[in-house]
Order: C-alpha cells, then structure tokens, then sequence
C-alpha cells in the first residue's frame, strides 16, 4: 500500500495560513502598518482603492531592506524579530511570525519597492500567488512601498464572502486607528479611492484622539495615570455622560499593541458602576506598560489577543485607576487632601478670646396655632395655619366604629367580543387598565384579562408607522426650527452614508456636510423626542453587528432597529393615557399579536383559567 502522507506545496501551505492571518482587505492593512511602525518609520501613507480590493498600498520612510531581506521577507517564518524561542518572551516589536509576507503574497499580486538609506539603488519584487514573476534593481525613495493588487484573485470563494465596500472600508479604519493612535509621533495619511480622509501630524496623544474621532472629545476625556511594579497604566478615559450607545471607542494598548480582552473591559465596565445609564459604554484609550516576559502574546494568529501572568491582578490595578481618575476630577464625590495651604489659611484664635458652648435659645410663650399676631413677616404662615385648623375633622373623620371610609369605583362596562376564537378582543375605550410590574399593561375585557407586553407593543406600532413612511412625501416629516448637526467616526461614517437613502425614506430629512458629519432637517414624528445623535449611533451599531441578509432590505432592517431602539422600555411606568394609546394603536396594526421580531405582544388570560386556580 502506498504512502498517503506529503508535504503541501509552499503555495498552498501560505494559502492555508492566508486563511487564518488575512481574512478580508483590513488584516493585509494591519500587517503592512504594523511592519512600518516596526522599521522605525516617521511618516506612512495609506492608499485604498475599492475597499482594499483592487489596491492596498503602504508607503514608509523606514529603513528599508537590502536585496536579499526584502526577497527572504516572502518566505514563510522568515523574520528578523526572533532568534529562539525564549525570545517570544521579550518580543516589543509588533510583528514577530514571519507569515504576513507570505501569506498576503500568496493571494494578491504584490508588488515591492524598498531602499536602505545607504544604498543608492533600490529592489523591486513583482511577486503573484507565492510566484515571483521578476526580482530587480529600481531607483525608489528611501524605506519601503509594498502595493497589494487584485486581493483573493486566485481564490474567488473568499472574496465573495467580503461585504460591501463601505463595511469594509470601515474594518479598513479601524485598523488604522488601532495603530494611528499608540503612535502620536508618526505621521500617518490615508487616501480612500484617491480622496484623502486622514491627514495626522505630529502630536499628543491626546491631539491624536480628537484628529482621529473628532474635537468634541476634548471636554469628554479624563487623564488616567497609576504606576505599580507590575503594569503602567496612561491614557484617557470619557467622562460618564459622554458614554455612548455604541463601543466604537474602546482601546486597549500593551505595549504599544492593540489587544481584545472581554475581562479588562468587565474591570472598566465596573468601575463605572451607578454612573452611566444601562446599555451604555464608556470610551477609554488605555495603555499598558509592563515586561514582555509577563504577557504572552503567541495564543492569536491575527496578535490581538494575549495571556497576562496575573490577570486578577491587573483587573484590580485598572479598576482603581480609573476610579481615581473619577474621583480625582470630581466625577464622584471626593476631598481633595493635596491642595496646599488648605487648612493653614484658616487664622488662629486669640489667645485673649473666651471660647463658649453654642446655646439654643427657646422661646417659651411662642404659640404655633395662635392667629392674632400681625406682623407681616408672618401673615401667609398663619393663614395656611388657621386653614388647616378648619379642616382638621375634614382630613380625619372617622365612624363611630373607628374604620376609614373608603370608596371603590363602579366596574365600567366592556363592549362584547366576537364569538370567533380566533379574533382579536374588542377593547372599550372607557376600560379599567393598569401597569402591572413595569412592564406589562392589563386590562379588563368580556373573556377575561388581557396582557399586553409594552415594550413589545409599542415596537410593532412604531415599526409599522415608519414602514408606511416609505410611501408618503416628506410632508409627513417633522421639520426642525434649529437643524441638528451629526458627527461620526470615519468607520461609522462609511456606514451610515450607506444607508443614509434608506433612513431618509422613512421620513427622515439628513443631508451630508462633509468631513463626517451630517446636519438632520427633520424627523418623522415617532421619534421626535429621541436623542438623535444616540439613535444613529445605535443604528449603525446594529448594522455593523448584524448578519449578511440585512443587505437584502435595508430599510426593513432599519425601521427594525428603530424601532427597537425608540420603543418604551421595561420598567418605564406609564400613564393611564399612554397605556391606552398603545392599546389603541396596537389594534390599529396589521399584525398586532407579535413584535416585528417575532415576539408576542399580547395574552389574553380567560375566565375559565381564572377559576381554575380557585378550585
């Protein structure tokens, strides 16, 4: 029987690690940043075309790399970083594998320029599908230019499997701010199908922040500082009411890498306990600094996710520091023991004063119902006083027998339902209805009680009105006396221009300003009182979170997150006349007995239900 077992070819051995280090446009971005950042460059541009599918190009002033380096660097586990294992444990720089090279190569056609600063002459490498197509010498500036064309031509299953350009040119930002941001002192440029959207010089990180995520973070930002033997933690915090619907601004750096870790972000979630309302977060641009040897940052083919030594110890260390931060700046209530001088200013005593015991004095003739004073000072009091002292039996009559006297409403007649089971109970207008445990509304009806589900309820109703926006004229828009002004993030921006023709169609008037932001004219009156710029925060959330089928009819999916986002929520107590508009509304749907996501917004709980219970 012959030998089943062989080597791969090396092509597809790097396709197979392409699978697991470049999953879409943005993972080729992240290699090629961090590869700059680690040759020590001052200045990178960023170049995408068609979302980082027909072209994603990296330009440095790095060091570059001779002839030889720069043909090893398509070899898989090639590196510089690293000599032996124990040298995994040390690792500062960003990259370390030796297999972004590879891998990238291995789908794309690539194209490599690079000079030493020392050379007068350059390399350039045409490399397609792991083939090098020509090696040679080229004038080129001084670093590196590597251009990726055509990504996943040889392998169209995966590139059919990308989403529209605008979700993954938001992927595209993200990484970019993920390293943008560690790295304040680089100057970074991004051009998105020749049209520039970042230009980020030299700055603060602070400065940095804001250039990324716009100037109205400059009131929002907390400082964050606390140093231990173990870990050093910098960066900023936003304040509590600055939280957000969405975690778009949420970054973890350990030295100087971008990371994911569920339970650091649980430690920054506690400390603002009682301090931001449910289903809100708060920004952080945390830093971490602490010796490599303490981490373990090889559990992750894409790097971004990595192991502490004592996890519990740092979730501790970061939930006191950024409670200190709170604190420190008077967002939770505090003394502030290190102000100078505090105490001193205050002026002794003299040494002739006599000090004495406050005293109360007290007014024995003093008569609080007494009525036949005049002064003016007093003459309200004492008519409110002489009011009270006329209705005192009135307040407190009681039978002879001691009881209170109570009266109970006469029972209000219900109009009677059909006798078809299947039907919808007819409910009166003049019904007796009540909130029952914040979150379900009851009432009486012929068969029994009905339950209705508020917030289930109240989504149906409004899902159903935007829906119907669709064919209605912008008359039925609420126009704004002031225009309320909308800005994004690059990444969200990307996706709500996506949907910005579909939001519109429901009633809404948004129009671009340019640079991220977008001035909203009007609104359909369902939503009216919401805070807007929460609402489209929420929304793009949801988009960006939501499966592949959503593409199918936005403006379904839209009305659907709208709807759930502006929706009364459990908990919220209700006034009788709200209780019966939703009510009134409910019946008034097309398909009033479930939720548009298939939840039911009603029960209907029957006489004969009821006396079984008592039997």
């Amino acid at each position: 029987m012959p030998d089943i077992i062989r080597l791969l070819p090396d092509s597809v051995a790097n396709q197979i690690a392409a699978g697991e280090v470049i999953q879409r446009p943005a993972s080729a971005v992240k290699e090629l940043l961090e590869n700059a950042i680690d040759s020590g460059a001052t200045e990178i541009k960023l170049m995408i075309k068609e979302a980082g599918k027909l072209l994603v190009q990296v330009i440095d002033n790095g060091c570059g790399m001779s002839e030889t380096d720069a043909r090893m660097s398509f070899e898989r586990h090639a590196t510089s970083k690293i000599r032996e294992a124990n040298d995994l444990f040390a690792i500062r720089t960003l990259g370390f594998r030796g297999e972004a090279l590879a891998s990238i190569a291995a789908i794309s056609q690539m194209e490599l320029k690079t000079r030493r600063y020392n050379d007068d002459i350059g390399t350039e490498i045409l490399i397609e599908g792991s083939e090098i197509k020509n090696q040679q010498s080229c004038q080129c500036s001084e670093g590196t230019s590597f251009a990726v064309k055509n990504l996943f031509f040889n392998v169209p299953a995966r590139r059919h499997f990308l989403k529209s350009d605008k979700v993954e040119t938001g992927h595209i930002l993200d990484e970019f701010h993920r390293v943008a941001l560690p790295n304040p002192d680089v100057i970074f440029t991004l051009h998105n199908n020749n049209n520039e959207v970042y230009h980020l010089e030299k700055n603060s990180l602070k400065q940095r922040i804001m250039a990324l995520f716009g100037a109205a973070l400059n009131q929002k930002l907390l400082p964050l500082e606390l140093k231990t033997e173990l870990v050093t933690i910098s960066g900023f915090i936003g304040k509590p009411e600055a939280a957000r619907k969405t975690r778009g601004e949420q970054f973890f750096f350990v030295n100087n890498r971008f990371i994911k870790h569920a339970y650091l972000n649980h430690s920054v979630v506690a400390a603002y306990e009682e301090m931001i309302p449910a289903n809100s977060f708060p920004s952080y641009f945390i830093f971490l600094e602490t010796d490599p040897k303490n981490i373990d940052i090889n559990i992750h083919p894409t790097k971004t996710e990595i192991k502490f030594q004592d996890e519990r110890y740092i979730y501790t260390v970061l939930r006191t520091a950024i409670k200190q931060a709170l604190g420190k700046f008077s967002i939770t209530p505090s003394i502030d023991f290190e102000i100078e001088g505090s105490f001193n200013n205050i002026p002794p005593p003299s040494s002739e004063r006599v000090i004495q015991a406050p005293q109360i004095k007290i007014n024995p003739d003093y008569n609080p119902f007494e009525t036949n004073k005049t002064s003016g000072s007093t003459g309200s009091f004492q008519t409110r006083n002489k009011s009270n002292l006329e209705n005192w039996d009135k307040l407190y009559t009681r039978h002879a027998d001691n009881q209170m006297e109570f009266t109970l409403p006469e029972p209000q007649q219900i109009k009677p339902i059909p006798d078809d089971d299947q039907a919808l109970p007819e409910v009166s207008s003049n019904r007796n209805i009540f909130q029952y445990q914040g979150r379900y509304i009851l009432s009486m009806i012929k068969s029994g009680i009905l339950i209705l589900d508020q917030q289930a309820a109240h989504e149906r109703i409004l899902y159903e009105k935007l829906m119907m926006r669709q064919s209605k004229s912008a008359s039925s828009t609420q126009q704004h006396l002031f225009p309320v002004t909308i800005e994004l993030s690059a990444a969200d921006a990307e996706i709500f221009q996506e949907l910005l023709e579909d939001i519109n169609s429901l009633g809404f008037n948004i129009s671009s300003l340019g640079k991220n932001t977008y001035v909203v004219n009007g609104v359909p009156t369902e939503v009216a009182s919401y805070n807007l710029n929460e609402l489209m925060e929420e929304l793009v959330e949801n988009f960006k979170n939501s499966p592949a089928e959503i593409k199918l009819d936005k403006t379904n999916a839209i009305a659907l997150s709208m709807a759930k986002n502006t929706a009364v929520k459990h908990g919220k107590a209700l006034q009788p006349e709200e209780m019966n508009h939703i009510i009134d509304e409910l019946f008034a749907c097309s398909v009033p007995q479930t939720s548009p996501s298939g939840k039911p917004t009603l029960t209907i709980l029957s006489i004969e239900e009821i006396e079984k219970r008592f039997k």
